[in-house]
Parts: C-alpha cells; sequence; structure tokens
C-alpha cells in the first residue's frame, strides 16, 4: 500500500472519533483532501497531528471517511482476520448453526459490510464504495473463512448503496446459488428465497425474539401482522398457539410462509391473508374481533430524522387498532426497527395509545436484535431495534358512591 492522502480534522472534532465511532463527517474535515476516488484510503489524523486511523473516503458522501481501526494494509489477510474475529463470536453463541449475520457493517469493524450465511450460501451487501470496490478480496476471504460455501449472491438492493453514488443491484459473484434452499433455524425448518427474498433472504435480527415471543403463544389465537415469511407466526404455532394468522402486502413472501408451515407440520394451524396491515387493522376493529395476541413487526417508518413525525403517527396508528382488538390478558408486541425510534419513544406511543383504546398496559418483556447483529457501544447507529411485550389488562372500573 502507498502513502495514503492525510485528512486533518478541525479542532475539537476529534472526541467523538477518539472515543471510538468510525464515521468522519464532511463537515469535521480542516481541509477536503485533492481529488481522490470514490472508496479510496485515507489516513486520518486530528487537528494537532494525531493518527486515529484510516478508512475509506468519498468525495460526495455526508459520511466522509468510514474508518478501520489501525490497520496499515487493507488486502484479503485483513478481510480475512476480521471475518474470522466475526465467526467466533457467532460460533460462541450459536454452535454449529450455519444461519447467522457473520459480518454486521461497523459492529463488526468491516463499516459497509453486511455478511448473511445460509448454510451452504452467502449473502453480501456492500454498502459503501470501499467496499464495493474490493468485492474480490471479500469474496476470496469469505471462501477461506468458509470452506464449506458454494455460493456468494450480492444482495446490493439498499437505498443506502444511492448515497455512495452506487447502482442497485443483484448478481452471483461465485459459485452456484439455487433459488431456495431449507434451512433449519432453531427448532424451525424453512425455505428461504435468497435470490429474490427480502433484505438477504430472512430478518435474521428477530431470530431470538421469535423465541422470546412464542414463550406466550400456548393456547392463544394470534395475529402476526407484517409476518413476511411467518418468523413469527411459525414459532407461535408451534409453540402451542390454537391458531395463528400472518398478514402481510407480499403474495411472494407469504407463498414462502405457507410452505414454511407445512414443512413443520402446521398447515392446519396457520393462515396467511395477503392485505395492507393498516386496513387490514382497521376492517378487524370494525368488525370488533377479538384476539389473544397481536403481533406487529413494521417495516422502518423512519428512515432519516426527518421521517421521525410521520413514523410515530404510523406506530400510533397500528398500536392503537392492535390493542382495540386486545382483551383482558391479551399480548400486544410491537417493534421497531428503525434506529431515529428510540425505545422510549415507542414505549410512550404504545402506553398514550392504550388510554385512547381504553386499557392499561403493563410491560412484562422486552427485546434487542440478535446477538449476530452486535452493538458497537461508541455507535447507537448499530443498536436499531427494539421489541417490547404487553399484557393488556381491562379490569371493572371501580364503584365510587359519594354521601
Amino acid at each position: 500500500m502507498g502513502k495514503l492522502a492525510v485528512l486533518r480534522l478541525r479542532p475539537s472534532e476529534h472526541r467523538r472519533i477518539r472515543q471510538g465511532h468510525l464515521w468522519v463527517y464532511r463537515d469535521e474535515l480542516e481541509l477536503l483532501p485533492p481529488v481522490l476516488e470514490a472508496g479510496a484510503l485515507v489516513r486520518v489524523e486530528t487537528s494537532y497531528g494525531y493518527n486515529l486511523g484510516i478508512g475509506f473516503y468519498h468525495p460526495t458522501s455526508k459520511i466522509a471517511v468510514r474508518l478501520l481501526l489501525w490497520d496499515n494494509a487493507v488486502n484479503e489477510d485483513f478481510f480475512v482476520a476480521r471475518l474470522e474475529r466475526a465467526l467466533a463470536l457467532r460460533r460462541a453463541f450459536y454452535g454449529e448453526s450455519t444461519v447467522y449475520r457473520l459480518a454486521f457493517g461497523e459492529a463488526d469493524f468491516l463499516p459497509g459490510l453486511v455478511v448473511d450465511r445460509y448454510g451452504d450460501v452467502v449473502a453480501v451487501q456492500y454498502l459503501s464504495a470501499g467496499m464495493d470496490r474490493r468485492s474480490s478480496l471479500i469474496i476470496s476471504a469469505i471462501r477461506q473463512v468458509l470452506p464449506s460455501v458454494r455460493g456468494i449472491v450480492a444482495k446490493n438492493d439498499s437505498v443506502l448503496r444511492e448515497k455512495e453514488g452506487l447502482p442497485r443491484e443483484e448478481a452471483i459473484l461465485w459459485g452456484s446459488v439455487p433459488d431456495c434452499i431449507e434451512l433449519a433455524i432453531g427448532r424451525i425448518r424453512m425455505h428461504v428465497d435468497i435470490l429474490s427474498g427480502q433484505k438477504t433472504g430472512l430478518y435474521l435480527d428477530q431470530r431470538a425474539n421469535y423465541e422470546l415471543v412464542a414463550r406466550f403463544a400456548r393456547g392463544r389465537r394470534v395475529l402476526d401482522c407484517f409476518t413476511h415469511q411467518g418468523g413469527f407466526a411459525l414459532h407461535c404455532a408451534l409453540s402451542g398457539a390454537a391458531e395463528v394468522v400472518g398478514v402481510d402486502s407480499s403474495d411472494a413472501a407469504l407463498a414462502l410462509a405457507q410452505r414454511n408451515a407445512a414443512l413443520n407440520g402446521i398447515a392446519d394451524r396457520c393462515r396467511f391473508v395477503q392485505a395492507d396491515v393498516f386496513e387490514f387493522l382497521k376492517a378487524a376493529v370494525a368488525r370488533r374481533e377479538q384476539w389473544d395476541m397481536v403481533i406487529l413487526d413494521p417495516p422502518a417508518f423512519a428512515k432519516t430524522k426527518q421521517h421521525i413525525p410521520s413514523a410515530l403517527r404510523g406506530y400510533a396508528e397500528i398500536n392503537r387498532r392492535a390493542l382495540q382488538l386486545l382483551g383482558d390478558g391479551g399480548i400486544l408486541v410491537t417493534a421497531s426497527c428503525s434506529h431515529h425510534i428510540s425505545e422510549a419513544m415507542l414505549a410512550d406511543v404504545v402506553a398514550r395509545e392504550a388510554q385512547r383504546a381504553g386499557c392499561r398496559i403493563r410491560l412484562i418483556a422486552r427485546g434487542i436484535q440478535s446477538p449476530c447483529h452486535p452493538i458497537y457501544a461508541p455507535m447507537p447507529e448499530t443498536a436499531y431495534l427494539k421489541l417490547l411485550i404487553y399484557e393488556a389488562v381491562r379490569l371493572a372500573a371501580p364503584y365510587f358512591c359519594t354521601i
């Protein structure tokens, strides 16, 4: 690696980086560098010349540099070392399982890189120009760290790529990738559509929460909203739910959910409905339906800070209607995968809407993203998923008399 361009921060702009944050914003730089192409390696220093590490530079993105800590070379050995460290963490938690997120970007010190493992197939997302330019090194490193892998596919359909000037595209990068594969995820077997499914195939960030939520499902009638491929629905049915209905707007996802129900021998207790969840809940309330458990796992309503007000309105509507469907002792499971919506904000919405729905609630459990999505403490951006489980309380109102 030749001599790197050096970028210096403005005075007093180094504290966040010294504490471990891996993003350097454009307005924090003292001087913009000479012309450098997107993804070029640069060295970042404080205003007084202290080395903060090397990283990938981008000439137009708001995030000017994504730091890689203090490595001196970014080659195949670099990626092998980072992926082996990440793999050791997953194996410590998941044992011999071969389904997990192997690399979670900044939280695994690989900013802009996501790697998901589905048995013998790996799906990657390059969310930065620096990672995109080094695809061949990453592919070689994955093959070295996971020698049993037979295919690697790029699922580069994230809108975040557009901020880096990268096209949204999908392609098989190496080997062969079947249209659909069958995997064991804990006690559930699932067909996974790697090539055309949402994200990289499954919502692996909810994996631990599937089991947590399923503990409350036995004997209950469960309504799973935004079910996708049936993660919560299937776990609830397998845990003894009397009936499960999953609702989603995607026909393709629901078709896989139905196949997965049959695969696990629970199709007789699972039904999947294609509908807009907002309209479905509105109609269910109008029909005065009653459910024992309602699960809300919507897509990200707030992708930016500007979306927070509209997102809160969306969370308010679905949580209010869900609570209206629950009787005394009913269970509400509500989640948000928006980093900009904190747990406190979500809890405040639920508390307010519970009053509007005429019931009281008590929090009985909470969840976060699965361990294969670790949270890097200096970067709150890596903590995004929160899940709250409430019991609805509809006790008879006290009788007051005056003398």
